[in-house]
C-alpha cells in the first residue's frame, strides 16, 4: 500500500484523507498511518487541516517498462529480468537471497538495510535517490574481479557526464566524487560457481536530489547529482541510462577484461599523485597514489618505494 499511496501523491497535490481512503479502499485511520509510514522511509509529507496531504513537489516513481526502453538492443538481450521493488532491505542482498540465475536487474525505490564496503550503512530515503543491483555470471574472468568495480565506475561516470553532469571522477576503488564529496558509490559481491563462473552481484547507490535532513546519517561530506547538473534528467530515463552503463561495463568485462578501462579510469582519477593514507585495519600509511595497474591494484609510493594496493584490504583517506 506504501507505493500505492506515494503514486497518488506524486503529482504534488493536495490531497484530502477521505479521497485516499476511497481510492485505496481503507479507513481514514489506515491513511493515517501510511502517511506515517512515508515520513519514516524519507518521504515528505505535508499536512493541513481541512486541506489534506501533498508533497512537496511532484514524485517520479521507477517502472520497469520505461527503464527498459533506455536500454541499448544488446543489452536488454542480456537481461532475464528486471524487478522494481517498493521497498527492500539492500537490492544486493535481495539478489543474493533469490539465487536468480542469468543477468538479472533489481531497482527499489527504499532500502531499510542499505550497506556500501564493509557494510557500513548507506542513507537511501523513499524515491529520493537510484538503488539498484544486477546479478551477473562471469565465465573465466579474464582480469581479478576486484577490477570490476573501477571497470563500473569508469562507465557510470563517462555516461552521467555524457548526461550534462560536471567535475565528476573516480576514487579508488570503487566511489564516484564530485567537488571533493561522495556521491554514488558500487558495491561488487560474489560467489565461485561450478566450470570456472563467477556469480558477481553489482549494487549502485547514486545520490540524485536527497534533501540534507534525509542525509543525517551520513558521516562524509556527500553531493547529489542535482547539484552537477544544470537540469536532471527524468527519474526512469537516469535509471535506465544507469543500468545500460553497468550491463555494457559487464559484457565488455567478460569479453576484454579490464584492459579496456584502465586508460580511461586513469583519465578520471582524482587521487593520482595525491597524498593518500591507506589503513589495512592494522596499520596506517601515508604515500603519493600513482595510478594503478593493470589488475586495477592502486600503485602507491611509500618512503621505501612503489606497492601495489587491493581494494579488498584497505580504506583510502586522500590528505587535504
Amino acid at each position: 500500500m506504501l507505493v500505492r499511496l506515494a503514486a497518488l501523491l506524486a503529482d504534488g497535490d493536495w490531497h484530502t484523507g477521505p479521497q485516499l481512503a476511497h481510492e485505496l479502499g481503507v479507513s481514514r485511520a489506515r491513511i493515517s498511518q501510511q502517511i506515517q509510514a512515508l515520513r519514516k522511509v524519507g518521504l515528505d509529507v505535508f499536512a493541513v487541516n481541512g486541506r489534506g496531504y501533498r508533497l512537496p513537489e511532484p514524485l517520479a516513481l521507477l517502472d520497469a517498462e520505461a527503464i527498459y526502453q533506455q536500454l541499448a538492443a544488446e543489452h536488454a538481450a542480456m537481461l532475464n529480468g528486471l524487478d522494481v521493488l517498493p521497498e527492500v532491505d539492500s537490492s544486493n542482498a535481495w539478489l543474493l537471497r533469490e539465487q536468480i540465475t542469468g543477468t538479472h536487474a533489481c531497482f527499489t525505490e527504499y532500502q531499510s538495510a542499505g550497506r556500501g564496503r564493509k557494510r557500513r550503512p548507506w542513507a537511501s530515503p523513499f524515491a529520493a535517490n537510484l538503488y539498484f543491483s544486477v546479478a551477473h555470471a562471469i565465465t573465466t574472468p579474464r582480469a581479478p574481479l576486484g577490477a570490476l568495480s573501477l571497470a563500473v565506475g569508469t562507465a557510470l561516470v563517462e555516461r552521467l557526464q555524457t548526461l550534462g553532469a560536471t567535475h565528476i571522477g573516480l576514487k579508488w576503488p570503487n566511489d564516484i566524487f564530485a567537488q571533493g564529496a561522495k556521491l554514488a558509490g558500487i558495491l561488487i559481491e560474489h560467489r565461485g560457481e561450478a566450470g570456472g563462473q563467477a556469480r558477481v552481484v553489482v549494487g549502485v547507490g547514486l545520490n540524485v536530489s536527497m534533501a540534507s535532513a534525509q542525509a543525517s546519517t551520513v558521516g562524509q561530506p556527500w553531493t547529489r547529482l542535482s547539484d552537477c547538473m544544470s537540469e536532471l534528467p527524468r527519474r526512469n530515463i537516469l535509471a535506465g541510462q544507469m543500468l545500460d552503463a553497468v550491463l555494457g561495463a559487464l559484457r565488455l568485462f567478460q569479453s576484454s577484461g579490464f584492459q579496456p578501462f584502465r586508460r580511461r579510469w586513469l583519465h578520471l582519477d582524482l587521487t593520482r599523485d595525491q597524498a593518500v593514507s591507506i589503513d589495512d585495519g592494522q596499520y596506517k600509511r601515508r604515500g603519493i597514489a600513482r595510478g594503478i595497474g593493470d589488475d586495477g591494484a592502486l600503485r602507491v609510493e611509500f618512503e621505501h618505494g612503489m606497492e601495489s594496493v587491493y581494494a579488498g584490504d584497505v580504506s583510502l583517506r586522500v590528505d587535504v
